[in-house]
């Protein structure tokens, strides 16, 4: 572990540590990957450049669109990549997964909910945003790392372009749109349909009995024995009952 020198107070309140200064703030060694200068990162930096800075920033956007999609081609591979893991009903489906959107079929058909936008709605909001878009956007929930500036402006876009496959609201993108939109106006067409076709390969899969989910959480919880303190859940369990003991 190295001392990263990013202090934990709100943006507002930092100040630069001298000869940490951030890259993006610097004249030379300037780094943009899937977002434009006057994107998401410098919108939020605006108060530290002087007002000649940002015009001169803003007359320049154009030059680095070449970059953009340079650098969106080399990483092209990893985020299809990513998608295909996600979005296949051919590979592994968590027998919890196929359960839960089972269930939801069955409300709808309880509800006589005849929408497929509701479903399709309910299915986005239970995994791929809760779950998938969390992990998209905070690599360091699960992994042990450090996430720059930059590469979390970069995440964002690959995550806004996973929330908008899920949509299945068509989006008119023009001149004015913002880049993270158009980076990926070709591929969100085939986006949108991999989600569709994973929704359809899961509904279509062999249904899990609740004996089936029983026995499968049995084995998970029996795998993960040693992992967990059960006396730490216990607690945290506690305090949230004794916080509202009245609703409960």
């Amino acid at each position: 572990l190295s001392k990263m020198g990013v202090s934990q107070q709100p943006e507002d309140n930092q100040q630069d540590v001298p000869g940490e200064r951030h890259a993006l703030l610097e004249e030379e060694n300037k780094v943009w990957h899937l977002v434009r200068p006057v994107d998401e990162i410098d919108e939020g930096k605006s108060k530290r450049g002087s007002v000649k800075e940002k015009e001169r920033t803003k007359a320049i956007t154009e030059i680095y669109l070449t970059r953009l999609l340079s650098v969106k081609g080399t990483l092209q591979q990893f985020v299809d990549n990513f998608f295909h893991s996600v979005l296949n009903s051919n590979h592994v489906v968590p027998p919890a997964v196929k359960y839960f959107f089972d269930f939801l079929d069955e409300q709808a058909e309880k509800h006589d909910i005849k929408d497929e936008d509701t479903i399709h709605i309910w299915k986005t909001n239970s995994l791929p945003l809760r779950f998938w878009v969390n992990i998209l956007k905070n690599p360091h929930f699960i992994f042990d790392v450090h996430v720059h500036e930059v590469v979390d402006a970069s995440l964002s876009v690959i995550a806004q372009t996973f929330m908008d496959a899920c949509t299945r609201t068509e989006h008119k993108l023009s001149r004015d749109s913002p880049s993270n939109k158009l980076l990926y106006a070709k591929e969100i067409s085939n986006y949108k349909k991999m989600v569709e076709d994973y929704y359809k390969g899961i509904r279509q899969m062999v249904p899990v009995s609740d004996q089936d989910m029983n026995t499968h959480l049995a084995e998970i919880s029996r795998a993960h024995t040693d992992s967990l303190n059960t006396l730490v859940a216990l607690h945290q369990l506690y305090q949230y009952t004794n916080k509202y003991y009245d609703e409960v």
